[in-house]
């Protein structure tokens, strides 16, 4: 049997009179070829990225952004976020040295551009969105709204909160004493004592007293952050990023940002998003909404959310805005049917007569006057009276042992709540769908990618890398619902429209400065003619 040998390549010595080009290593289909397509197609300047108009100074010149933004979306496509790993990529990956052309910008070069043009990503993420109405991948008909929590550039112990501090005062302060008792033990112990060697250096007393003025700085720090805290009025302190905030949900704590998402239900792509502090969900939602109504250019739309946005305000400022809001409301009376009790939703309301009616026929009637909450819900009490709920036979599953009569809180604007159930009747399909829509993205960018937290701090740069995540999601999406070619072709035709408009502006200016100087021509020669004429008619 003939021993056969392995595949053997070429010499790494041999030489080529003909070498490979980069080019020939890049796919006519390679997706980088689609990153090269769009950024071509973008009007930078417009945009706001930093150095798009070039420029003429002392010195080297700076990097083309369109390069770095090359750079930057091919990183995040790639699971590669880091503005060092982006340098050794550019140096080493030749899919990378075609879209930079052989450029290798340094790691702050390439980390600077992500901090310096976090508007301008944004804008570049919103106009995305709005190439995304020009292919008609959007159906601007329904939208589910979701919020996730990402790690920040902060540890959790970075963070400080009122109750944090308050306890660490009162840590600090059991340590001072007990301090202070042990130093002035140590003193008696020396003065019983004072025969003792000089040359032992201060002793124990000395170590006591160090540690005791230790205690004393921290101290002082502590009560300055509290009183920060109180004068900002703010609940939280972060000594990291000054925007960061302890986030909690079901248990879990995050050192972070929440992130909100509007995803349109055609083709699952984020339609708009913004990052926020605050870890409650309740009252995000006509925001976000409002913004995605404005994003897809409808007059009105459908959104979709779980329980955390349930919120009656937000509810009517939804409904006033054209924006038909399906929401589950939580379940807050599961008390009172353990103990078999009625709940309000016993309590059928009759708009015409203003009463309610309790499951025994009997009327609560609405009282004087508003109640207002610290919240500022304005609630009207109906109130049952005495005399009937004394002798009702259902009064054991109404009342409470204490209780004389029942009284049912209706907010002044409850009928929004009214229409809202009586839609959520309806809605088990839609709320299904919700969670298919809205978790794509989230499960895409968090389990795929790897992207659990933000590399940089402060709302600003913190906007600026989402937009970036968020604009690689939905790249990389369309270009799987249209295909390369497709996808290609309408950002080539998109940066012809560009070069041709560009040549027209140039055109139009140097007319108007051939205008201009034209003029100023004109009236530098009737000023001349004037003064030849009036020197002629003196002369005469």
């Amino acid at each position: 049997m003939t021993n056969r040998s392995y595949k053997t390549g070429p010499c790494r010595e041999q030489l080529s009179l003909l070498p490979p080009r980069v080019e020939d290593y890049v796919g006519r289909d390679n997706p980088v070829r689609a990153i090269e397509a769009y950024v071509c197609a973008l009007d930078l300047e417009k945009l706001g990225f930093r150095h798009a108009g070039g420029g003429i100074g002392a010195g080297q010149p700076s990097y083309d952004p369109a390069d770095l933004l090359k750079a930057y979306l091919y990183g995040y496509l790639h699971r590669v976020r880091s503005s060092r790993r982006l340098e050794q990529e550019a140096q080493r990956n030749l899919e990378l040295m075609w879209l930079l052309k052989g450029l290798t910008p340094g790691y702050r070069t390439i980390a600077n551009f992500r901090r310096d043009n976090w508007a301008a990503l944004k804008a570049a993420n919103r106009e995305f969105v709005l190439l995304l109405r020009e292919l008609n991948l959007l159906g601007g008909e329904l939208v589910a709204i979701d919020g996730a929590f990402f790690h920040g550039d902060a540890s959790k112990a970075s963070i400080k909160t009122k109750k944090r501090l308050a306890e660490q005062l009162a840590r600090l302060d059991r340590d001072i004493e007990e301090y202070g008792k042990a130093l002035a033990s140590n003193d008696a112990t020396e003065e019983v004592h004072s025969s003792s060697n000089e040359e032992g250096g201060r002793g124990n007393g000395g170590a006591v007293a160090d540690k005791l003025a230790a205690l004393m700085e921290r101290r002082a720090k502590a009560e300055a952050d509290l009183d920060r805290l109180k004068e900002s009025g703010e609940t939280q302190l972060s000594t990291t990023d000054a925007d960061a905030r302890l986030l909690s949900k079901r248990g879990h704590v995050v050192a972070g940002y929440n992130v909100q998402i509007a995803v349109d239900a055609k083709h699952k792509l984020i339609a708009t998003s913004e990052v926020v502090n605050d870890g409650n969900d309740t009252g995000q939602l006509y925001e976000v909404a409002e913004a995605a109504k404005e994003a897809l250019g409808v007059e009105a739309l459908e959104a979709v959310a779980d329980t955390g946005y349930y919120n009656g305000a937000t509810l009517k400022e939804c409904e006033e805005g054209g924006i038909v809001a399906y929401v589950p409301p939580p379940k807050r009376t599961g008390g009172l049917e353990e103990q078999g009790r009625f709940t309000h939703e016993a309590f059928s309301y009759d708009a015409e007569a203003d009463v309610y009616r309790c499951p025994a026929g009997a009327l609560l009637k609405p009282m004087n006057g508003v109640k207002i909450s610290p919240a500022g819900r304005q609630d009207v009490r109906y109130v049952s009276l005495k005399s009937v709920c004394k002798a009702c036979h259902l009064r054991e599953r109404c009342l409470g042992q204490k209780a004389d009569k029942r009284t049912i809180y209706r907010w002044v604007h409850e009928a929004v709540i009214d229409r809202h159930r009586e839609r959520m009747k309806e809605a088990g399909a839609m709320m299904r769908q919700r969670a298919c829509l809205v978790e794509h993205p989230f499960g895409t960018l968090k389990c795929r990618a790897g992207y659990r937290h933000f590399l940089v701090r402060g709302f600003d740069k913190v906007r600026g890398e989402w937009s970036l995540m968020a604009l690689c999601y939905n790249l990389a999406r369309v270009l799987n619902i249209l295909g390369f070619d497709e996808f290609v072709a309408f950002f080539a035709r998109r940066a012809a429209e560009r070069a041709i408009l560009r040549v027209l502006r140039a055109i139009t200016s140097a007319i108007g400065l051939a205008n201009a100087s034209i003029k100023a021509f004109s009236a530098k020669l009737v000023r001349n003619s004037a003064i030849i004429c009036f020197r002629f008619s003196t002369a005469a």
